[in-house]
């Protein structure tokens, strides 16, 4: 149990997101974390949808809520102008696009406390974001190992682990004082660098799997397929600013890509493999011919997203 209720301040990055960002407010609004101890800042991009009326709305009927204009848009500048803003001795930054269990906020802070941790996280659960079986394959895909790597935010733990990075994360706010804010030339990737230059400081990671989060991405291939090769250039192209490199995980995909020709068959055996053992898990034979093309989708994307990133980095 919590002995001490921190001043909690929560990052709540986000653009153009109307369809996702009441369901993110309402699971904080349910949070059992005492209100009087919270302030919920949703750094807006200047959406041009519903997003900005949405988050009105909600900052009216809870006073703990504030609308931030982020005006250069994008997510790095977003922790950043929120970082700047917050009142609180501890920092969480949580994604618009997820939905968070009611004691989210309270684990977070209970096990930086228990564990004299310097960020916590928990494993996000990946939820179809449509009901469709290319939304459900694509979730699948997201929480398995031959879709996410080692990347445990993802695929879970049994217990609480050590580890580089974690989805969103709760943060003592001292160490944005002892090792700077998020890197703004990042436009992806900002949060893993922040948490490899935390470890690198001698920082401390920890994931804890009863702490739990639903993420909702994207729901078609094509969209996915642009996303993975965001990422994937993104994998790359922070070495143009930095000098500490992501894990192995990040670079695979580069390599399959580039030694398609000699990897294809393996691959597709081993796609086929794990397909076939998701269907029967799942009990629905149609995922043994969806789940090859979103995996596919995934790794070409990233492999050639990182293709670019490297063109990008070296001309």
């Amino acid at each position: 149990m919590i002995n001490k209720y921190h001043f909690v301040s929560v990052i709540v990055p986000c653009r153009n997101e109307e369809d996702y960002i009441g369901k993110c407010l309402d699971s904080i609004v349910s949070q059992d974390y005492p209100k009087e101890k919270l302030e919920v800042l949703v750094i807006d991009g200047m959406s041009e949808d519903r997003t900005r009326e949405v988050i009105k709305d909600y900052s009216r009927r809870h006073s703990f809520i504030k609308l931030v204009n982020n005006p250069k848009k994008f997510t790095n500048f977003a922790f950043n102008i929120g970082l700047k803003e917050t009142k609180g001795e501890v920092v969480m930054i949580m994604g618009a696009h997820a939905g968070y269990e009611k004691s989210y906020i309270s684990k977070c802070v209970e096990y930086l406390d228990a564990y004299n941790a310097d960020n916590v996280g928990g494993a996000i659960k990946t939820k179809p974001g449509k009901d469709s079986l290319f939304a459900k394959a694509i979730a699948l895909c997201l929480s398995h190992p031959f879709g996410a790597g080692n990347a445990y935010f993802r695929t879970g733990s049994k217990e609480p682990c050590w580890v580089d990075t974690v989805f969103g994360g709760c943060y003592r706010k001292e160490i944005f004082q002892k090792i700077g804010l998020f890197n703004e030339n990042l436009i992806r990737s900002q949060d893993m660098e922040f948490n490899l230059r935390l470890k690198k400081a001698g920082g401390k990671i920890l994931l804890v799997p009863d702490i739990v989060s639903y993420y909702y991405p994207k729901s078609n291939l094509k969209e996915f397929f642009m996303h993975n090769v965001q990422d994937g250039i993104w994998a790359i192209l922070p070495l143009k600013f930095v000098k500490t490199s992501f894990k192995l995980r990040h670079y695979i995909p580069l390599f399959f890509v580039l030694t398609l020709p000699v990897s294809f068959w393996p691959y597709f055996l081993l796609s086929l493999f794990f397909s076939s053992k998701i269907a029967i898990k799942e009990k629905d034979g149609r995922l043994f011919f969806a789940m090859p093309m979103v995996f596919a989708t995934r790794h070409i994307g990233y492999g050639l997203g990182s293709i670019f990133g490297l063109i990008k980095l070296l001309f």
